[in-house]
């Protein structure tokens, strides 16, 4: 099965979806400090999910209404994650996995999948998906669970995943002081994602 061609660099638009509770928290500093590194002139967009607030999500799958047309805050995301080349999830974790904001936001994949007329699985196939979070325990595979939700995800839709960028924070501006993890960022979005699953 031939796989889609990846973005062209200069037509790249990267999407930074916040997940954090706060404004520049730890994660957030992280995905700045890898997105300076991006060349210049490639399109950026950041929304901070809980300035964006969205309605309940309800499972319609099997009812008799299905889902309406996104509007408001809903309808702001939908339009900003289709127009995205690369979709970057900036969330701390939190339990083990992301944020409330960042899950309730993907709960409403679901409701995307089936608004007529929206095609939201074929249209991001081929994309590429990357998180960006920040922890204060030092142990690498407690971010796993965060991860693992991410990637499946993504690749439900057949999207690339273009990795986890992990750094170390708890007090506010920490992660500045993880020189590795600022090493990372500084060539994270030059790393390859993996090919779209079969």
């Amino acid at each position: 099965m031939d796989q889609p061609a990846a973005a062209d660099p200069a037509e790249r638009r990267f999407l930074f979806l916040l997940g954090s509770t706060r404004h520049q928290g730890n994660s957030e500093l992280l995905a700045r400090h890898a997105a300076a590194q991006l060349p210049a002139g490639t399109a950026q967009r950041w929304l901070h999910l809980g300035d964006l607030p969205l309605p309940p999500f309800s499972d319609e799958r099997h009812g008799d209404t299905g889902y309406p047309e996104p509007t408001g805050h809903l309808r702001t995301l939908l339009d900003a994650t289709l127009d995205a080349t690369d979709l970057v999830i900036v969330s701390p974790l939190y339990w083990y996995s992301v944020t409330t904001s960042v899950k309730h936001y993907l709960d409403h994949w679901s409701g995307w999948l089936r608004v007529p007329g929206v095609d939201f699985r074929a249209r991001m196939n081929g994309r590429t998906l990357w998180a960006i979070t920040a922890m204060a325990d030092e142990d690498p595979a407690l971010a796993d669970p965060l991860a693992g939700t991410l990637r499946t995800s993504g690749s439900y839709l057949g999207m690339r995943w273009g990795g986890l960028l992990l750094g170390n924070g708890s007090k506010p501006g920490q992660v500045l002081d993880d020189t590795a993890a600022l090493r990372r960022a500084e060539t994270f979005f030059a790393t390859a994602p993996a090919p779209v699953p079969a």
